[in-house]
């Protein structure tokens, strides 16, 4: 089975797109223009990474290129999600930590070849949710520094080195940024059929090579989310990976 583009796929999008206008409208909830803003750019850009993967993915150095531009693209949307743009080579460094080692394994196992029309999607998927952890871990960090600086600054009091004053303040957040992507693992196949999954089943595999597929995503984004976010406290705490206004104003 698969989803062929035509008129039937553009009237099931304008009937779903009606839908999200209508809930927002009857929800009194503010944006809503949002939501138009939102589904239009997501048919640009799928359009747009459609032409490019086809382009791409029957060359392995033009693959490659591809993610390091996704790569990149993330790193930049999420140091404009946590106001820390300066500290962009830091992000880059936190994320590369936790997407490398996962694609060396895959790889390396060959569980997932070296071509290009296998490493871009699973590459594009932990990219994505690698950024989506650092997101997370970054705000929630952030906005405990920020919060609670009479803890830190107590901490500095009684003789803490910054890096470990700094520690005892973020350090229970860090798990709260784990919890959609550990979420996501305990329900697969219970209260979820995610992606992947669905994907193989619609290419025409067998339900033995959805779920093996599936499962290799999870436990590679678990495994992506879960470095990211302890390379990324490690550089919080260290001063590294700051938004200006912490730079500024956390004591010293």
């Amino acid at each position: 089975m698969t989803v062929n583009p035509g008129w039937s796929v553009a009237l099931a999008l304008l009937i779903l797109m009606a839908v999200s206008v209508g809930a927002y409208t009857v929800g009194r909830l503010p944006n809503i223009g949002q939501t138009v803003l939102a589904g239009t750019r997501a048919i640009l850009q799928l359009s747009l990474a459609a032409l490019v993967i086809a382009a791409v993915i029957t060359h392995l150095w033009a693959s490659i290129l591809l993610v390091c531009l996704m790569f990149a693209i993330a790193v930049g949307t999420t140091t404009r999600r946590v106001d820390a743009r300066a500290s962009w080579p830091w992000v880059a460094l936190a994320m590369a930590c936790g997407l490398l080692p996962v694609l060396v394994v895959v790889v390396a196992t060959r569980t997932v070849p070296l071509t290009g029309i296998a490493v871009v999607p699973i590459a594009g998927i932990l990219i994505g949710n690698t950024m989506n952890a650092h997101t997370l871990v970054g705000r929630r960090t952030f906005a405990a520094l920020r919060e609670e600086r009479g803890q830190l600054e107590a901490g500095l009091s009684i003789g803490l080195p910054r890096p470990l004053a700094i520690a005892e303040v973020i350090h229970r957040r860090v798990p709260e940024a784990l919890i959609p992507g550990l979420d996501q693992v305990r329900t697969a196949g219970v209260v979820t059929l995610p992606g992947a999954f669905i994907g193989v089943m619609l290419g025409g595999g067998t339900p033995a090579q959805a779920a093996a597929a599936q499962l290799l995503v999870l436990f590679g984004v678990m495994s992506a989310q879960t470095v990211t976010a302890v390379v990324g406290e490690r550089l919080i705490c260290a001063g590294r990976l700051l938004p200006a206004d912490l730079v500024v104003s956390l004591p010293h």
